[in-house]
């Protein structure tokens, strides 16, 4: 198949597609390119497919690449980097909108999308599961000329819409019930489309996903040599998930199985961090050196990658890693910094939000349906925290207890985890 026959079948590919909405809002317009970015697999190709369909486009309005389909890969650059005039030849028109998916696979696909958006004629969206692709890596590149938006796997607000269950501000015990049971579920399976719509079993699922992290985009883009590395650094990074996580430990680790400098670990877990497997979480700190310095926490991009190494039943962390995913897809939008908190005595609070140069709020994330499951040491390490940050706003995040708590003139909120998740989503 040519390069030409492609952009043709292509269009009844996706038209022939039927595509779930996502909590996402995207206005393609010609000054900006919108970028979509987050892990493989999370539904950013069915996004811009989805896009096409709500914009109502026609095939002669819009073109659409894939750079990493096969057609495309081994098509001559000059045709892959002109894909406008083959759209001309076809359609006898230039395209309004452009969709380019995978955008980092075409080497400097900097220049290439910059040489288009100064044209200011075409309505440019593109996606890629880099995160040289957010907003702050690519603005030098495009010279402020991209807006960026992570697409993730399926948020809790998106799984329940998939299953068909409405939620309420106020719900019978019932209801409760049913929207408490898709909340574990989502927890131990999480996200991912595939797994979310049923289409393939979730310990299947994420034995192939790893495969393809490890394999395309690792070994692929990064030309790693040595994948016993790489997969004894992302088991680490799984076992560790919510709590801190030392390079330097796993890299005494690793020295002894095989020959490894401390570079090579600390360069592979950027490369984790790069393709969006996991995130790293910084100490709190008014010096932003020192906070870099710190020991981080580790976070998965989906609760569903905890059952590889067996922590599908410790619901207190998985609560805790799908609280961060929900405050970093505000962090990654520039709307929030977000760090966690620890004192010299190991009180510690999960998250400290930052806004406009001061810390707003206090969360903590505890699993626990009663005010008297709540350890004391929870409560304690809030009032300092708060305290000592000038901070106001203190939350714990419950399973299943809504109320307010009292401690030392700070007023203390509980919400279920259900309610938070349905709350950060509003408005995405």
């Amino acid at each position: 198949m040519d390069f030409s026959q492609y952009l043709v079948d292509k269009k009844e590919e996706i038209a022939s597609h039927n595509v779930k909405k996502r909590y996402l809002s995207v206005k393609p317009d010609e000054n900006y390119i919108s970028v979509i970015f987050g892990p493989r697999r999370a539904g950013k190709t069915y996004f811009l497919y989805f896009l096409i369909k709500d914009l109502r486009l026609k095939p002669e309005d819009y073109l659409f690449v894939d750079f990493e389909d096969d057609v495309v890969r081994f098509s001559e650059n000059k045709v892959k980097r002109n894909p406008v005039k083959s759209h001309i030849e076809i359609y006898g028109k230039e395209p309004q909108y452009l969709f380019f998916d995978e955008i980092q696979s075409l080497e400097n696909w900097n220049s290439f999308l910059y040489s288009l958006v100064e044209k200011h004629v075409y309505k440019i969206v593109v996606s890629g599961s880099s995160s040289k692709l957010l907003s702050r890596e690519i603005a030098t590149q495009l010279r402020g000329r991209s807006l960026s938006f992570p697409l993730f796997p399926f948020s809790f607000k998106e799984f329940l819409e998939v299953k068909g269950v409405e939620v309420s501000p106020i719900l019978t015990t019932k209801h409760k019930a049913v929207v408490l049971n898709l909340l574990n579920q989502w927890l131990v399976n999480g996200g991912f489309p595939q797994v979310v719509l049923e289409k393939i079993q979730p310990a299947l699922f994420f034995r192939e996903y790893l495969n393809m992290v490890v394999y395309r985009d690792l070994v692929e883009r990064f030309s790693i040599k040595n994948t016993e590395i790489i997969r004894f650094l992302m088991a680490s990074v799984i076992q560790s998930f919510g709590k801190e996580f030392s390079l330097n430990r796993v890299f005494n680790q690793l020295k002894q199985r095989v020959k490894v400098s401390k570079n090579t670990v600390y360069d592979y877990f950027s490369h984790l961090k790069d393709v969006f497997f996991a995130f790293s979480l910084h100490k709190f700190d008014y010096s932003e050196r020192k906070s870099l310095l710190s020991i981080p926490k580790v976070y998965l991009i989906d609760t569903g990658l905890a059952n590889i190494e067996g922590f599908s039943k410790n619901i207190g962390r998985l609560m805790e890693n799908v609280v961060f995913l929900g405050l970093k897809k505000r962090e990654l939008i520039g709307e929030i910094r977000l760090y966690y908190w620890k004192d010299v005595q190991h009180r510690e609070v999960d998250f400290v939000v930052v806004k406009d140069e001061k810390v707003r709020q206090l969360i903590q994330v505890t699993y626990t349906s009663s005010l008297d499951d709540i350890e004391q040491r929870e409560f304690r390490a809030l009032v300092k925290a708060g305290n000592e940050l000038n901070c106001n706003e203190l939350y714990i995040i419950t399973w299943d207890f809504e109320g307010e708590k009292s401690i030392k003139g700070k007023k203390i909120q509980l919400i279920p985890l259900w309610k938070w998740l349905l709350e950060i989503d509003k408005g995405s």
